[in-house]
């Protein structure tokens, strides 16, 4: 079931098309990676599904109905332009805000002090907001963001500012709301953690979707059908052992083994591959080697070839 659809939604600002006729549909319990380069229209999709701003043309569907007004209770916004009341203390200004998202006062102290105690900020609590380092804040806000228990979260850059160890923590956060039943929309330029978050990603350029799918899929719709094979050494040629079509981009060796790159032609197998070699060579592993999103990413968005994969 889809949580959240945008159907069909453009956007026209006055010398400027932000979206045009761009559909997203976000399964219900998945990580759903909303990429683009900047200005490729990801933002002003952000806040139409926050309500901040209204489309033009298009329908916005949540939970199965047309979405309402009130339908911005269930979603909790973490915004790549961070902000808060520098003046006032991190305890006040995390209750204030929880109480915004409709929790009483006894809840939002409740459920604050047992995150800034699980994310090892007890100590922050009478702090004023400015004596916070911009990692520090970021902390809180992502609390605010998910203390109401949403059922949509939507994560624009969250890593921004981060140092690796609370990158981290925040990663399995986001994967342990995604356990408790969340949805999750995730906008990155961090193609790294889009392998490693998504479940599925739409790539929004010049304000139209691209490319679309769950992102094991579409990283096979872009292989080339090429594998790195690692054998004992073999002093003579690999390529005239190899079918007709068969084409070596690469090869490595140390003392004990060689490994080679091979790029089969359209059809054939790594079994043919194996079958070829294997009377010459000990073969020891055969992998395909799958484009990564940062690879694809450029692709889509460039148009240029597929780069040619490299041996690690």
């Amino acid at each position: 079931m889809h949580l959240f659809t945008a159907d069909s939604v453009s956007k026209q600002y006055e010398n400027h098309r932000a979206l045009d006729k761009v559909t997203i549909r976000v399964t219900e319990g998945h990580i759903f990676g909303l990429l683009g380069p900047n200005g490729a229209g990801k933002t002003t999709l952000i806040r139409i599904i926050n309500q901040i701003i209204a489309p033009d043309e298009g329908k916005l569907i949540f939970a199965g109905r047309p979405m309402r007004p009130d339908d911005i209770a269930s979603i909790g916004y973490l915004p790549e332009e961070r902000g808060l009341y520098k003046k006032m203390t991190v305890g006040e200004q995390a209750v204030y805000l929880a109480r915004l998202k409709g929790l009483s006062q006894h809840d939002a102290q409740h459920r604050l002090k047992a995150w800034f105690e699980k994310f090892e900020m007890k100590g922050w609590w009478n702090k004023k907001v400015e004596e916070l380092s911009k990692g520090m804040q970021q902390k809180v806000q992502f609390l605010v963001t998910i203390i109401h228990e949403p059922k949509l979260l939507i994560f624009d850059e969250p890593f921004s500012g981060f140092d690796p160890i609370n990158a981290n923590m925040l990663k399995e956060e986001i994967l342990a709301q995604k356990e408790k039943g969340a949805t999750i929309i995730f906008s990155t330029h961090n193609m790294a953690s889009v392998e490693e978050l998504c479940d599925d990603i739409a790539l929004i350029d010049r304000s139209r979707v691209v490319l679309d799918g769950a992102v094991h899929e579409i990283r096979k719709r872009y292989a080339t059908n090429t594998f790195s094979i690692r054998f004992n050494t073999y002093e003579e040629a690999l390529s005239p052992i190899l079918p007709q079509g068969f084409e070596v981009l690469s090869e490595s060796r140390d003392t004990e083994h060689r490994q080679a790159l091979v790029k089969l032609p359209a059809g054939a197998t790594p079994n043919q591959l194996l079958a070829a070699v294997m009377p010459h060579v000990t073969v020891y592993s055969v992998n395909e080697q799958i484009p990564g999103m940062n690879d694809i990413f450029i692709q889509a968005v460039t148009g240029s070839s597929s780069p040619t994969p490299t041996l690690e």
